[in-house]
């Protein structure tokens, strides 16, 4: 994880945007913030410099005891999402804090981008790594198939690290050095230029430089 402050976001989905060129640039629309400040760990106290950030709150008939009484000292009831950002001065912060998108990214900033990727379930080796498979004519009996995996006399075993069919994606990608085009703070809303990791409505961490 970067030693920087970010954010976090939820992606809303993708469209495109034009310079003032009339250059279509594709952009990916993220609801970033605003988070509160829930707790600051130190490394004297925690081992590591870190704040830890809720985003997205809860109603109250949804926090069970333990997360209220985290939440209290900040003045919110509750998050759907808490996670950490590690800083180098954790004490520039103070619990119930608001981090407001126009803080941490203005236009022209490039940032970086953490997130899950959507999740495809068991694949065949097609799919996961891009196999070219067997013709399907001529009476082939080969399509889809991985074909031999081992080997004979020696070693007499599959090598590990073979590309074989496995569960594909739901993994946490960092995408790096993505350009902010523009930053809408009375809506909440940053637009970044190209794809970025998951699914709509998937949460976003993002990282400032």
């Amino acid at each position: 994880m970067p030693k920087t402050m970010g954010i976090l976001g939820k992606k809303l989905g993708m469209t495109r945007v034009y310079n003032e060129l009339g250059v279509a640039i594709p952009v990916t629309v993220v609801q970033a913030g605003p988070c509160t400040v829930l707790q600051i760990k130190t490394t004297a106290k925690d081992g590591y410099n870190a704040i830890q950030v809720g985003f997205e709150p809860k109603k109250v008939n949804r926090v069970n005891k333990p997360e209220a009484g985290h939440c209290k000292a900040a003045g919110a009831d509750g998050f759907y999402h808490i996670r950490e950002f590690h800083v180098n001065d954790p004490e520039a912060y103070q619990v119930g804090q608001q981090v407001s998108l126009d803080t941490v990214v203005k236009i022209g900033d490039v940032v970086d981008v953490q997130g899950k990727s959507k999740g495809r379930g068991f694949q065949g080796v097609v799919k996961r790594h891009g196999f070219k498979g067997g013709r399907d004519t001529h009476g082939s009996m080969f399509h889809r198939a991985p074909g031999s995996i081992g080997c004979s006399a020696w070693p007499s075993r599959v090598i590990k690290g073979k590309r074989l069919p496995g569960r594909m994606g739901n993994e946490t990608i960092l995408k790096k050095s993505l350009k902010v085009i523009d930053v809408r703070p009375d809506d909440h809303v940053v637009l970044l230029k190209g794809s970025v990791p998951g699914a709509k409505n998937g949460l976003l961490k993002i990282f400032s430089r």
